[in-house]
């Protein structure tokens, strides 16, 4: 006899999110584990929540998933009952994302994305904290057995704030390792379904510490080292220095690895293409425009699970007690990886069923790999505290314990600026 499965309250905050929405849906629409679950999408924009909510109506009707769908503007009126609360909220993203990276760079910073590292790291910090707490706070208050589950930069910083100063359940998900995993299979020659890779460290700066076969387990580094010697010398540049020197190869991509490291620019400066982004999310959203009017079909990859985060993964696994292994999830370490500070945010593979999240141990990361990635743990320890604490002065030492920053002067100029841009924003936490 099937047993029944077990329902739940699901809120999903920044739900106008075309991109994050979509890959949710993908999974929460082909899952099958969710019939008779409630989903609240909440977002301010209402325009985008409506455009949003009649594409999982959609996607729901046509899946079968038979998931109740809700939809409101206000939070605090979505969150009673909840079990689960998915962020993907971000402020004015965009354009205060491309001032974070084009005010260092004025200043002589060199640098890749602006997004989780260097002065962009810490300014996405300090006025995203604030409203990570708000959250929080009415989450602790309307819903406090739930489970936050961040999808939104910076990942490493938000978990590690939340497990200090707040009385939540948080976890966060990146799909970086993911994306780690297409660099390797264009050296292997692999299909991706057919490997299996083991990461741990901090998010977008893991170290795969097993690559494997999926079918066979065979160990796939030899022959990762040996092809990667003749391949494309263009190709992901810094992230095979990376390996060849530390001996592993370090997720995600050369520019979100490279937000961390004083020479990451070696692997292209360029920064995020603000342009080309905007003309994909309109061609996005005018198919999924298209779909909702059903002058077309729901997409068929639309209605397959996604590659992406495994937000979906980890609820169904815990509503349905599955002890689902899920490959990647930014959790507070607590000795996971014994060779890092306790109290940081890492990344590492996690088991989810009925008791919670559960972060799967790989033991010590090699003692070059791990003193790498202690740099950057202080960076994150002193820029959480910036933020909770709304203190300029501690913003500035965190830009100046940062390797990315490499002049005083740079520092204060940046500070200033960008302290100005994000002044509506940045407030203590506490």
């Amino acid at each position: 006899m099937t047993q029944p499965l077990n329902t739940g309250k699901i809120v999903f905050l920044g739900a106008g999110s075309a991109a994050f929405g979509l890959s949710m849906y993908k999974d929460m629409f082909t899952c099958g584990e969710l019939a008779g679950s409630t989903v609240v999408l909440v977002d301010t924009n209402a325009e985008a929540l409506e455009r949003m909510t009649a594409l999982a109506r959609r996607m729901n009707a046509v899946s079968g998933a038979g998931i109740t769908i809700e939809h409101t503007t206000d939070r605090r009126a979505a969150l009673p009952g909840a079990d689960f609360v998915v962020n993907a909220v971000a402020i004015d993203r965009n354009r205060l994302w491309r001032l974070d990276f084009e005010v260092p760079k004025k200043h002589g910073v060199r640098h890749t994305l602006g997004e989780n590292g260097g002065p962009g790291g810490l300014f996405f910090t300090l006025r995203t904290l604030p409203l990570i707490f708000d959250i929080a706070r009415d989450i602790h208050e309307l819903c406090p057995n739930a489970l936050f589950i961040n999808l939104s930069n910076p990942e490493s910083r938000v978990v590690l704030a939340l497990s200090r100063y707040s009385p939540i359940r948080s976890m966060g998900m990146c799909h970086g390792i993911f994306l780690a995993r297409w660099f390797i299979c264009q050296i292997l020659g692999m299909a991706e379904k057919d490997v299996d890779c083991w990461g741990a460290g901090l998010n977008h700066f893991q170290w795969l510490l097993h690559i494997r076969d999926r079918a066979t387990g065979r160990d796939l580094y030899p022959l990762l080292r040996e092809r990667e010697k003749d391949h494309d010398p263009a190709f992901t540049p810094l992230t095979r220095k990376l390996f060849r020197s530390f001996g592993l190869w370090p997720t995600c991509s050369d520019d979100h690895t490279g937000e961390y490291l004083p020479y990451g620019w070696e692997g292209g400066e360029h920064g995020f293409n603000f342009e080309q982004d905007a003309r994909d999310r309109a061609g996005l959203m005018g198919h999924m425009d298209r779909v909702i009017r059903e002058e077309i079909p729901v997409p068929e990859d639309w209605l397959q699970p996604s590659w992406g985060d495994r937000a979906i993964h980890v609820i169904t696994g815990i509503l349905q007690n599955s002890k689902r292994f899920v490959e990647s999830g930014v959790v507070c370490n607590r000795g996971t990886i014994p060779n890092l500070p306790a109290d940081l945010a890492v990344e590492v593979p996690v088991i989810a069923d009925a008791a919670g999240v559960h972060p799967v141990s790989l033991g010590p990361l090699p003692d070059a790999c791990a003193r790498l990635l202690t740099v950057q743990a202080g960076v994150q320890q002193m820029a959480v505290e910036a933020a909770v604490h709304g203190s300029k002065e501690m913003a500035l030492q965190a830009l100046l314990l940062d390797p990315v920053i490499n002049s005083t002067d740079a520092a204060v100029h940046i500070l200033d600026e960008l302290w100005e841009i994000n002044r509506p924003y940045i407030r203590p936490c506490i």
